[in-house]
């Protein structure tokens, strides 16, 4: 009797499979980020926006608000677009100890005290303009700042995982 043709899920036997095995470090996040602001309508969301575009899913991308606002700044999201990255579907969420504490990276951008502390969690500060009720013209350098200061996390977060930190 002649054997059975592999099912579709199979590899034939000689036959290389296709992407990576699950033990390879593409098959997973290397680190996890978690950007706060208050409203995260704005600049914490288009810090995520950059870092889930620029880094792919090499990196796990959240971000949050102390006090959430409807909906994410127009014109962040306009400024966004001209950048090439597409926001317009991303929603505020809320800030939760769990959203903290599943993050390697915690980044807060003026949301004061609100955001919970957790050992060995590497926290940073970024000084960032609200751009809440400003147009595009305005938002344009605040994004701008932005992407630097996401390239740079990139940089760091990759030259942890290459020390294997």
């Amino acid at each position: 009797m002649p054997a059975a043709p592999p099912s579709p899920d199979q590899p034939t036997p000689g036959q290389p499979t296709s992407g990576p095995p699950a033990s390879t470090p593409l098959a997973s996040a290397s680190a996890s980020v978690l950007f706060v602001c208050v409203h995260n309508a704005g600049r914490s969301q288009m810090a995520a926006g950059f870092l889930s575009h620029l880094a792919g899913d090499r990196v796990e991308v959240r971000s949050a608000g102390s006090v959430p606002g409807d909906r994410v700044n127009p014109a962040a999201v306009e400024a966004m677009r001209e950048a090439g990255v597409d926001i317009s579907a991303a929603t505020p969420k809320v800030l939760t100890p769990e959203a903290v504490q599943s993050s390697d990276y915690v980044i807060t951008m003026g949301c004061g005290d609100a955001c919970p502390v957790f050992p060995g969690k590497k926290y940073l500060d970024w000084a960032l303009e609200d751009p809440a009720g400003k147009g595009v013209e305005s938002v344009r350098p605040i994004r701008d700042e932005i992407r630097t200061r996401v390239e740079a996390l990139i940089a760091e977060i990759d030259a942890e995982q290459r020390r294997g930190a």
